[in-house]
């Protein structure tokens, strides 16, 4: 399988390029994002590829970073995305950006991007809200032991971890008691809302 690609630059168009590679030319599917940071054709680029296989198909999608490159194989991981919607996804919004959304369930912002449906965001959001790891600036410091004992009963009765850590972190901003009962349920009508 083609990983990675470096050559020169024959064409360059919105959602696809060519690319010489010693001689042979690759056309590879890209996302808008990756297609205004190339250079000219005639210049050498380079990109991270996915070759996507099937019984008729023999496909290239390329990506300037691995970071763009994994969430574009986590969203065709998503039931009903295939690849040209992933790369219709990360068009759509910038990565950081489709991450944050991700991650708040904000199904509004996804079915924005066109062809997302309001079935396909709330698809993606489940999937993937607890996959994507949040990004340096959104993590908290550490949760205290008590912290996470209310977190760990609230997974116990099926509520993801996400939503977990945020419900008790809102409860410990909120001013609930740091004693473990008046934290649980502080945290608990948070996730209920």
């Amino acid at each position: 399988m083609i990983a990675h690609l470096r050559g020169r630059l024959l064409e360059k168009r919105p959602t696809q390029v060519i690319l010489d590679v010693g001689g042979v030319g690759y056309n590879v599917h890209i996302p808008v994002s990756t297609f205004y940071q190339l250079p000219k054709p005639g210049a050498e680029a380079q990109l991270f590829i996915y070759t996507h296989v099937r019984e008729d198909t023999l496909a290239l999608y390329g990506f300037l970073t691995e970071k763009e490159k994994a969430l574009f194989e986590k969203l065709i991981g998503v039931s009903g995305i295939g690849p040209r919607l992933a790369v219709t996804v990360l068009s759509g919004l910038e990565i950081d950006e489709l991450g944050a959304a991700i991650r708040r369930a904000d199904t509004q912002r996804l079915t924005r991007i066109p062809g997302v449906g309001r079935k396909t965001a709330e698809r993606i959001v489940l999937e993937l809200r607890e996959k994507l790891p949040a990004p340096a600036a959104e993590m908290a410091p550490a949760a205290s032991a008590l912290e996470e004992e209310v977190v760990s009963a609230l997974l116990n009765l099926g509520c993801g971890r996400t939503s977990a850590e945020a419900a008790v972190k809102k409860a410990s901003q909120d001013g609930a008691a740091q004693e473990f009962e008046p934290l649980f349920r502080a945290a608990l009508q948070s996730v209920m809302k």
